[in-house]
């Protein structure tokens, strides 16, 4: 499989701070039609594999108002709520990247095969591992700190206190970027983790709308294609 690759600030635009620049995977690999660097707000929408149809529901509810605010969808490819985001992303004609946990040209799980050659046609697939890297559990906690260094914003739809969700979640609040909960999450008295990370920043999603006033401006591409135009004719 013919593999693109970038260097992680590349993809995202900009240099890379001291904090950023701890668990940056450096170079990752990339195939899909989205443009590099990625422009505008970039928001995670992840959780639990076995979503509950209430948490599925609300991870379409989230993904719509985000897309419909031209903002793209992250997420992890990983069946359940990861599912739903991605779809969300599809259907309502807004844009999504998948970061995942295997080579470009290994799917995990393979229900989502279709999937993953679909965003990797329409939209942008990322994975820090090339073709014939040994797959491990560790792949994907490393995966999802280079899913929060990749988004501004995180939302964490539905998890249990051992899901691999909270990985990226510790690691954005580690990064400074908001993490949002949502409400049934917090509500929900068996869970141990929302308010150990409240304790630590995390805010409670209590509107999809409240996400937007955290992400930084969107910039329009002509905008920044004028502005590299006009330092090059300056210097």
């Amino acid at each position: 499989m013919a593999q693109n690759t970038v260097l992680l600030e590349d993809l995202i635009g900009r240099q890379l701070n001291d904090v950023e620049a701890k668990n940056n995977p450096g170079k990752v690999f990339y195939k899909g039609a989205m443009e590099i660097p990625l422009i505008g707000p970039k928001v995670s929408i992840i959780g639990s594999r076995n979503a509950s149809a209430q948490g599925m529901l609300e991870a379409q509810k989230v993904s719509k108002i985000l897309v419909k605010e031209n903002i793209t969808i992250v997420s992890g490819l990983a069946k359940g709520i990861d599912t739903v985001g991605h779809e969300t992303a599809i259907m309502y004609n807004g844009k999504t990247v998948a970061v995942i946990g295997t080579p470009l040209n290994v799917t995990y799980p393979q229900e989502n095969s279709e999937l993953q050659k679909k965003i990797m046609r329409e939209h942008l697939v990322i994975s820090q591992y090339p073709v014939g890297y040994p797959i491990s559990r560790k792949n994907f906690v490393l995966r999802n700190r280079t899913m929060a260094l990749i988004s501004d914003a995180t939302v964490i739809v539905e998890a249990g206190d051992s899901s691999g969700s909270l990985h990226q979640g510790w690691e954005a609040l580690r990064l400074g970027r908001p993490l949002f909960l949502c409400k049934p999450v917090v509500e929900n008295s068996n869970l141990k983790w929302p308010e150990k990370m409240m304790d630590y920043g995390a805010m409670i999603l209590d509107r999809p709308e409240d996400i937007l006033e955290y992400l930084p401006p969107r910039i329009d591409i002509s905008e920044l294609l004028l502005v590299n135009c006009n330092e090059h004719d300056q210097s």
